[in-house]
């Protein structure tokens, strides 16, 4: 496709966020989002060391554009050919995704591809205090629809919605265990004895996957926009999306809310602990009863997800040391490791 001539798009340039031209973005725009015109403004809605999202808006609509961060990326992390497809596959199922207007791999445009998609209202909620203000009954109520969502979700055939070649869904967990054992070893700064006897004993009973299921990867309550009347209107953040074992996601859901009890959950996220959310046994039960799935031996997957979280907090950790993080909180990072470490083991060795 020819470039527009972006001195004839009638867009002008804007104080915006990095990462964003807004007069190419705007020729772009003209050229590819039914409807859009006038001069675009942004502003950014999260960023960091993830992808970075905008609010575009022309004056009378808005979209979100979600690119990666600025600077060097590996080529497979940030992928966003990999949100765009699954929001777009999943479009016409029951699991509540924004749409999605357009997909750009063109890196003249941004500096990197990016694609656009639906603004959807709604909170997602992360911290103990904006449940609780809510009342007992309705963080209740989230939290079942939380877990009725991913319910949903694993129940979606991926050759159903065109996604039979989205990963390889064989040996995912087998490559799980391999990959967070790599990030573990890139990571660490100190001894954990903990972790190593985790993988020696992940690594050497890695059971055969459950069916085939569309696996989120960091499916968890802050990644969800929730209503006002208290329904999710969005999952977000695909960017970890894959096939493989969905009982994945609901382990580590599970031991995000573990992590919620320590001080480093007021860092990442403690919202489980409001008064009248699922416990982690009604949070299975409830899975259970809307899953076909087999969960026996899910003691493997709350192991694994321990593992997986104690290396990416690993990670964080070993860049608070070298001055590398930004923001506050990180300081206690580290005292989340161990414990989150002795609590997969202690799952793994109760499957048992």
């Amino acid at each position: 496709m020819t470039e527009p001539n972006h001195a004839d798009a009638g867009f002008v340039t804007t104080p915006t966020p990095r990462g964003l031209d807004l007069r190419r973005l705007g020729a772009w725009f003209t050229a590819e989002i039914p409807g859009a015109g006038g001069e675009l403004r942004a502003s950014m809605i999260a960023g960091g060391k993830s992808n970075l999202t905008y609010v575009v808006t022309d004056g009378s609509r808005e979209w979100v554009v979600r690119r990666p961060p600025l600077g060097h990326v590996l080529a497979t992390a940030h992928d966003m050919f990999r949100e765009y497809t699954v929001m777009t596959a999943l479009r016409d199922t029951p699991v509540p995704v924004p749409a999605t207007y357009g997909l750009c791999g063109d890196d003249s445009v941004l500096g990197a591809p990016f694609y656009v998609m639906e603004r959807v209202a709604g909170t997602p909620y992360r911290a103990v205090e904006e449940l609780a203000a809510l009342g007992e009954q309705r963080t209740r109520a989230i939290s079942e629809r939380l877990v009725d969502t991913l319910a949903a979700l694993h129940a979606v055939d991926p050759s159903a919605v065109g996604l039979s070649d989205f990963g390889r869904a064989e040996g995912y967990l087998t490559r799980q265990v391999a990959r967070w054992k790599r990030q573990m070893d890139a990571s660490r700064s100190r001894d954990l004895s903990a972790a190593d006897e985790l993988h020696a004993l992940l690594a050497a009973d890695t059971p055969i996957e459950s069916a085939t299921g569309i696996v989120h990867g960091d499916f968890r309550l802050d990644n969800l926009l929730i209503d006002e009347d208290d329904r999710p209107t969005a999952v977000l953040d695909w960017e970890m999306a894959t096939l493989g074992d969905p009982l994945a996601d609901l382990a580590l859901m599970l031991v995000y809310h573990r992590l919620g009890e320590t001080s480093a959950g007021t860092t990442i996220t403690n919202a489980s602990l409001a008064p009248g959310f699922l416990t982690e046994s009604e949070i299975i039960e409830r899975y259970a009863e809307r899953s076909d799935r087999d969960l026996t031996g899910f003691g493997f997957h709350l192991g694994l997800a321990a593992y997986k979280l104690a290396a990416i907090l690993e990670g964080i950790h070993y860049r608070f040391l070298h001055g590398q993080t930004v923001g506050e909180g990180f300081d206690t990072i580290g005292d989340a490791i161990e414990p989150l470490l002795d609590a997969g083991l202690a799952a793994l060795k109760e499957s048992h």
